[in-house]
C-alpha cells in the first residue's frame, strides 16, 4: 500500500507527515490503516495534518517549516480529485520528499460506496425497503466510470440523501467495517 511505503521511507529518514484535506479524510485513512496494522493506524493518526481543503501549497509550506527546524522530513499529500472530468494524475513533486497522491475517483468517500458494508453498518437487509433504497442511491459497484464521477461526499453527508433515505452512518464507520 502507498501509505505503508511512504511511512516506511520517512521513518528511516527522521519524520513523516500525512497531509489530508479534512478530518473526515484523516479518519477514513486512519480506519483503513488500522485494518492493516494497529501500529500503522496510530502512526497515521499521529502524523496527519489537515489542510482545510484542497490546498497542496499548505503542505509544501508546512513541510518546509518542519525542515527549517531540523530533520529530514518526508510527506505524503493525499488529495481528492474533486473535478469529475479532470484527469486524476498523481500530481507532480513540487518539493523534494513530498509526494502527492490524487484519488482516481472524485472523493476518498467514493471508495466507501460498498453496498454490503453500508447495509451491515446500518443493520438492514437487502430485501427490506431501506435495502432497495440503498440500491437506488448507489452507483453500480462495477461501474468505475459512474463511481469516478459520483458525489459521494454529498451522499454520505450528515443530512445527505443516504441519511434521509436509509439512515445515518459515518464514513469512518464504513471504512472500519470494510
Amino acid at each position: 500500500m502507498w501509505l505503508q511505503r511512504a511511512a516506511g521511507r520517512a521513518e528511516a529518514s527522521g519524520g513523516f507527515v500525512l497531509y489530508v484535506e479534512g478530518p473526515r479524510d484523516r479518519d477514513i485513512v486512519r480506519a483503513w490503516a488500522r485494518r492493516l496494522s494497529p501500529r500503522l493506524g496510530r502512526a497515521v493518526g499521529g502524523s496527519a495534518v489537515i489542510l482545510g481543503g484542497r490546498q497542496p501549497a499548505r503542505a509544501v509550506a508546512h513541510l518546509r517549516e518542519l525542515r527549517s527546524r531540523g530533520g529530514r522530513w518526508r510527506g505524503l499529500c493525499v488529495l481528492d480529485r474533486d473535478d469529475p472530468v479532470a484527469p486524476a494524475g498523481p500530481g507532480r513533486e513540487v518539493e523534494p520528499g513530498l509526494d502527492f497522491f490524487t484519488w482516481s475517483r472524485r472523493h476518498i468517500e467514493s471508495y466507501l460506496l460498498v453496498p454490503d458494508t453500508i447495509r451491515r453498518g446500518l443493520r438492514i437487509s437487502p430485501d427490506e425497503p431501506r435495502g432497495r433504497w440503498l440500491r437506488e442511491l448507489l452507483p453500480d459497484p462495477g461501474d468505475e466510470e459512474a463511481l469516478s464521477q459520483f458525489d459521494a461526499k454529498r451522499l454520505l453527508g450528515r443530512n445527505g440523501p443516504l441519511a434521509e433515505a436509509v439512515g445515518s452512518i459515518t464514513p469512518s464507520r464504513i471504512a472500519r467495517l470494510m
